[in-house]
Parts: C-alpha cells; structure tokens; sequence
C-alpha cells in the first residue's frame, strides 16, 4: 500500500473523505525554509468551492501544523499537517455501499481491500485528500518562490470552448492569482462558467484541460531515464483524482510536425542559451534546458452525476441502476488547478533538493 510520493522530498498522505481528518507527512525539506500560514490558507481558498459551480460541501480546510515547525521555519524534521472534516453527511452513502458508482473507485477498492475500506464519499480515493497535497504544496511553491521559481496554471479547454494559451507569463501568472475561474481570456471565462451551470441543471458534468506552466528552473536538472523531468512530474500529476492524460510541450501534436517543424533552434541571449520555440516544454533528454516547463493535464468529468446509470451489485453480483445522492461538482477542472500547480512544486522541489543538495532551500 503505498502512500508516499518523492525520493530526496516525501509526501505521505493519510485519512479519508469522511473520517475524522486527513492530513500528509513532509520529510526532507531544508532546514529553514519559510513556512507562510498565511500562504498556505489563500492556496486552500483556491481549491474550496466558492460558488454555484462547485459542491455545496463546506469545509473549513483550516490546516493545523503538527511538528516539523518552529518560529515560522522548517525546523527539517518531517512536518505533519492535519485538516479536520466537519461538513460531512455520511448516511448519504450508506445506501449505495454495494453499488459500484461508474467510474469511481468503489469496485476496484472492494478487490484491494476486500471490504474493509471506508466506502464513505469515496474514502481514501477521494478528491478530498487533494486538501492536504495543497497545504504541502504551498509549503513547496514558496520554497521554490524564494529561488525565483513560479508556477502556474489554467483551463485551456473545458469542452469545446478553448483558452488562450499563455503569452506574457509573469504578466499572465499575475492575472490568474486573482482568479477563482482560472481562464486567461475573460470571453471564454464567462463560456466556460455557463457551459459548467449549464451541465448542473441538466445533472450532468464536463471535463477540460489545464495548461501548466513553470519558469524560472535551471538547466541541468533531471535524470536521463527512468527520473526524467518529464516521468517526476507525470508520476504526480497522475496521482491526482481524474487526471487521465498528460503531455509535455507539443506533446500529440508531434505526430502531425516535420523534423524542421518541431525542432527548437538554440540561440544566445546574452550569456544565456535559449530555444526560439518551446515545443519540447523546457526538456530535452528527460533534463531542463532553462526555457518554461510547459504541459497539460486532461480531466475527466467528475463522475458523480445526477442521473440514472448501469452499475453492479458487487456483493450479491447483480445487474443493478444507480442514481447517485450527495453534494457533488458538476466540474473540477477549476478547483484543479491548484492541485496541478501544488504537486508540480512538489515534484520539483524533490528533484531540485535531489540535484543541489538537502540545503537547497536554506536561506
């Protein structure tokens, strides 16, 4: 059973959608990085459901710090993080505890764990344990801040409706902090917002893409094979709950370029070597080459729908139809996206400290 992400840096997560808390262990962070309460709590308020277009469960996500902490910097032994669940409505679930909800976790948790995981709102497969990936990465984003590392990301596509991709980064990264509806182009934020009201009426839900961006890492960093940049990051984006396709740069769009087209030419600028094009995403041979780390995530739809579907009885092994109870988005894509940013910086954070050292976030 494995629970823990990263070699030089950990994350291990802990507890369950509707058990008492949940919560992750960091291990391996510098002596003396800053931890920002402060930052942390706004990095919550990213991933709450704040309006109509997300689940009408509430939770305070106040994030207690249990060790690994003194005067507002890691002291580096492992830091406990711990949020307490309180909106939860458990009997909701009660009814359908045999059900297998379509693609959802219930039948393959049942074969795993042979009935003794907490069938309750998804348990430990739930979206809820994003809660503490966030705190931990917030903790990781300003480490990687304070080496002048950034990260961002946005809805590039959610349904039909697309984005525009990003043009000015620091400028764009400045304009998507202050969004709830991380869509770059305020036309296609207010298409986006619609379409997603539009499939809560009707029961339904919808999917996108999010389009991530990273700059400010340096060269070299990386391995040539099996702990490339490109397998880290894939390795943690893929952890997170519906994320079902992942790539880098250009990524599928290689498979209609000409050699000529998909090559990024090197130039100097200044001492400094850059690419004019970016379609590898800032990798070359699994190792940063200085230019933006850029890749995207496809989302599923959060599968909880209000609507009737085929599903078993896993117990009795019985055809059965299931209409699913409970709070539930009709989309995720927009509290995502700071998941995607939070384990990307916890990812780099494992290679950078992997690469320079345990002390190379002390100030």
């Amino acid at each position: 059973m494995k629970n823990t992400f990263g070699n030089s840096l950990s994350v291990t997560l802990f507890g369950e959608s509707h058990g008492e808390a949940i919560g992750c262990v960091i291990d391996g962070i510098s002596p003396g990085t800053e931890i920002d309460k402060g930052f942390i709590a706004s990095q919550m308020e990213k991933r709450k459901g704040v309006n109509a277009l997300s689940t009408a469960r509430r939770e305070r996500d106040e994030v207690k710090i249990l060790s690994g902490v003194f005067e507002g910097r890691a002291t580096g032994t492992p830091i406990c993080l711990m949020i307490e669940n309180a909106d939860t409505k458990s009997k909701d679930y009660s009814k359908s505890k045999d059900l297998a909800r379509p693609s959802h976790a219930d039948y393959t948790a049942e074969c795993k764990y042979g009935g003794f995981q907490d069938y309750r709102g998804g348990g430990h497969f739930s979206g809820r344990l994003t809660a503490p990936l966030v705190a931990a990465g917030a903790i990781a984003l300003k480490a990687l801040e304070s080496k002048g590392i950034k990260i961002a990301t946005h809805i590039s596509r959610c349904g039909d409706i697309e984005d525009r991709e990003f043009v000015a980064y620091e400028e764009d990264f400045a304009l998507l902090e202050k969004l709830d509806m991380p869509v770059l182009c305020e036309k296609k934020r207010e298409e986006i917002s619609a379409l997603i009201e539009e499939c809560k009426k009707d029961g339904d839900s919808i999917g996108g893409v999010l389009s991530t961006a990273v700059i400010g890492v340096p060269a070299g960093v990386g391995e040539p094979w099996f702990d490339t940049v490109e397998s880290m990051l894939s390795h943690a984006l893929f952890s997170v709950p519906a994320v079902k396709g992942v790539e880098f740069g250009s990524g599928f769009a290689f498979g209609k370029m000409k050699g000529s087209e998909a090559n990024d030419s090197f130039y100097c600028d200044a001492g400094t070597v850059r690419t004019k094009t970016n379609n590898n995403g800032g990798i070359n041979g699994g190792i940063t080459n200085g230019m933006p780390v850029t890749f995207r995530c496809a989302v599923k739809p959060t599968p909880s729908i209000y609507k009737k579907q085929e599903t078993v009885n896993f117990k009795d092994m019985t055809d059965e139809t299931i209409l699913i109870e409970g709070r539930h988005d009709p989309a995720i894509i927009h509290r995502a996206r700071v998941v995607i940013d939070s384990v990307t910086a916890l990812a780099l954070c494992d290679l950078l400290i992997g690469h320079f050292g345990t002390d190379y976030f002390k100030p």
